[in-house]
């Protein structure tokens, strides 16, 4: 009887050791910044690697201003087709997920917000200058359709929701959790996942899962380099900065010819800034005013407009760069970005006329044309070839007439080595 239960006790055991020992894995990403076709790129990776990895949970954290509506769209897309549960997490306190990001915030399995976070102002802001009537009640109808879609799948608010879009209106964690547009209020991530430990969650798709996250480990995404690189240089005032600055190496190149290394970092440089462009949504009608203005420095350098040439160069290149990005506030280029960068460049610019017009009008002191007219004294007696000296070098002359040693003589002409000279007086002292 004593080894009977003894045996059982070891089943038993071994029957739930596979269960015990196996910890709950969550695959976590952050999204601080703006939301873009980089962001769709990275949560891609996280999928492929979570699925990889076998994890139970993608956990999302959110502090970001917004972003692009297309971007974000493309991410819930995603968020809805996963078949991972996916939580998104506005962390940490004092941050936001305003715009684009309350889209994502909705689209998560389970909405969870930290102490002291916000949400909302979701209202769709055109590309460049301002919608009218029927174009803003256009997208924002479009917009709020898709919210509420998300909202009535989760189970949430959806009439709440609408106003992030319809109102612009922005909600703190206790005002959403009350007002059901999100499930948790959390003080941290550890709270987080203990809350969420045999929680029961409806997917997307109306199927029923219980979380099991008890002793979860996290896994944080690595981001490849490709991908922090191109994150970095996705804010529009960086890529900005870098591509005028490759410009201008390459400007200084050409002013002055044979450096090599400014037109090596310039090229560099503006081929990373297009790369950092072709990922943002370009209006073309202020990069070729941005071509303008740089084409303006350029013939300023060539052609005495007495600055016209640069002042509008450099209206030229504030206006390009304040339009260049088509994109809400917070992904356009700040207008102190484009003065600090405009101003400057044409300041260089204006100085480097200067020189080359200075260089220019300045008589020349060097070469053949030079010894033209200079004066000199014979040492040895021209008659009519001998040796004379000027400014301390010793060259061959020949004269039309005998020159007596010590005379004066004046350059008439240069043949190759040879002076043609003449007396300019008829003695001199002699050495």
């Amino acid at each position: 009887m004593q080894i009977a239960s003894r045996l059982a006790i070891i089943a038993l055991i071994m029957t739930g050791c596979p269960a015990q020992l196996k910890a709950a894995k969550v695959m976590a990403v952050t999204f601080d910044g703006v939301v873009h076709p980089i962001t769709v790129e990275i949560f891609g990776n996280v999928m492929e690697q979570a699925r990889a990895q076998k994890a139970d949970l993608v956990l999302i954290r959110l502090n970001t201003p917004g972003g692009l509506l297309d971007a974000s769209r493309k991410l819930v897309e995603q968020i809805d087709a996963s078949p991972i549960p996916v939580v998104t997490f506005v962390t940490p306190s004092g941050g936001r997920a305003a715009s684009a990001g309350f889209f994502l915030l909705q689209a998560g399995d389970v909405a969870a917000m930290a102490f002291g976070t916000n949400t909302g102002a979701a209202s769709p802001v055109l590309m460049s200058g301002e919608m009218d009537a029927v174009m803003r009640r256009k997208v924002e109808s479009d917009s709020a359709a898709a919210l509420r879609g998300q909202a009535n799948k989760r189970g949430r608010n959806a009439e709440v929701a609408e106003k992030a879009i319809f109102e612009a209106k922005s909600f703190s964690d206790k005002e959403a959790l009350d007002l059901h547009l999100i499930d948790l209020t959390v003080r941290d991530e550890a709270e987080l996942l203990r809350k969420l430990d045999q929680r029961e969650i409806v997917r997307f798709d109306g199927t029923h899962q219980t979380l099991q996250l008890a002793a979860a480990e996290v896994v944080e995404y690595k981001a490849s380099v490709r991908e922090r690189l191109m994150t970095s240089l996705s804010d529009p005032n960086l890529a900005f900065l870098i591509l005028i600055g490759g410009a201008l190496c390459i400007y200084i190149e050409f002013s002055s010819p044979g450096l090599i290394a400014p037109g090596v970092i310039g090229a560099i440089l503006v081929l990373l800034g297009l790369s950092a462009m072709s990922v943002l949504p370009v209006n073309w009608m202020a990069a070729g005013l941005i071509v303008v203005g740089l084409s303006c420095f350029v013939l300023e350098a060539k052609f005495a407009s007495h600055g016209v040439l640069g002042a509008g160069g450099i209206v030229a290149l504030v206006l390009g760069s304040l339009f260049l990005i088509d994109g809400p506030p917070e992904m356009r280029i700040h207008a102190g970005t484009a003065f600090g960068v405009a101003l400057p460049f044409g300041l260089i610019t204006c100085f480097l006329v200067v020189l080359v017009t200075r260089a220019r009008a300045n008589k020349v002191v060097t070469g053949a044309s030079t010894m033209i007219g200079q004066d000199g004294v014979a040492v040895t007696e021209l008659t009519p070839a001998g040796t004379i000296v000027i400014g301390g070098e010793y060259w061959n002359a020949v004269c039309t007439g005998e020159v007596p040693r010590g005379t004066a003589v004046r350059v008439l002409e240069l043949n190759g080595l040879l002076l043609r000279v003449a007396p300019v007086a008829k003695t001199a002292t002699e050495e």
